[in-house]
């Protein structure tokens, strides 16, 4: 057996207002959402402005970083633009703006983020991370 680290309400609030502030800093309108482990949903919250779409969007990026292992959401978008169509038949959404939250090696959930450009999206989600 061994022991593992569980996100607790505090640490993801504390993750969502320094995403936000990501955000708010560059004035981006964005969904921002948070999930533990097994890609349940812990947190949902579309700013003001962002796109209907993003509030879908970045929670299925948050689901795809524990899905898949803890790998960045990234990962999975380069696979399909580098040819890998089969990545696009797995239950995962191939779109940078998902990031996993390690502690201790372990995947103990992600953060997704969805609105602005993809990049913008995975700044926005490692400021949340940072600030755990």
């Amino acid at each position: 057996m061994r022991d593992t680290k569980a996100l607790t309400l505090t640490d993801v609030k504390k993750m969502a207002a320094a995403a936000e502030q990501e955000a708010l800093k560059n004035n981006w309108a964005v969904s921002i959402a948070i999930c533990d482990a097994g890609g349940h949903a812990l947190w949902m919250q579309r700013m003001d402005g962002a796109p209907l779409m993003s509030a879908q969007v970045a929670p299925a990026k948050a689901q795809t970083c524990v899905l898949g292992g803890g790998k960045p959401s990234k990962v999975f978008e380069d696979m399909v633009n580098n040819g890998r169509f089969a990545a696009l038949s797995m239950p995962i959404t191939p779109l940078e703006g998902g990031e996993p939250i390690v502690v201790d090696g372990q995947v103990i959930g992600a953060v997704g983020v969805s609105g602005v450009k993809a990049p913008e999206d995975a700044q926005i989600a490692r400021a949340g991370i940072a600030a755990l």
